[in-house]
């Protein structure tokens, strides 16, 4: 189960906070004003986050080169985008 927190509390408890995320592996979601609006998680867990957008990040791109059609040089992109 996930735990939530105010952003006041956290502020207030912050280094037990992130001891609890770093060291318990416990997620915390912080609300503010009984809305989630954020949460903290540990390195392990944000690493496996990054893994996992960048593997879908890499199936994207593979589905997009699979895909028929005029191939556009990224320099042309650019221009079109004003960049």
């Amino acid at each position: 189960m996930t735990t939530r927190i105010s952003t006041a509390d956290a502020r207030k408890n912050f280094a037990d906070i992130v001891n609890k995320v770093a060291y318990g592996k416990e997620a915390i979601v912080l609300t503010r004003r009984g809305q989630d609006v954020a949460a903290l998680v540990s390195m392990d867990e944000l690493e496996l986050l990054q893994q996992i957008e960048d593997h879908i990040d890499i199936e994207d791109a593979k589905l997009a080169l699979a895909e028929s059609g005029e191939n556009i040089p990224a320099k042309e992109v650019w221009k079109q985008l004003g960049l």
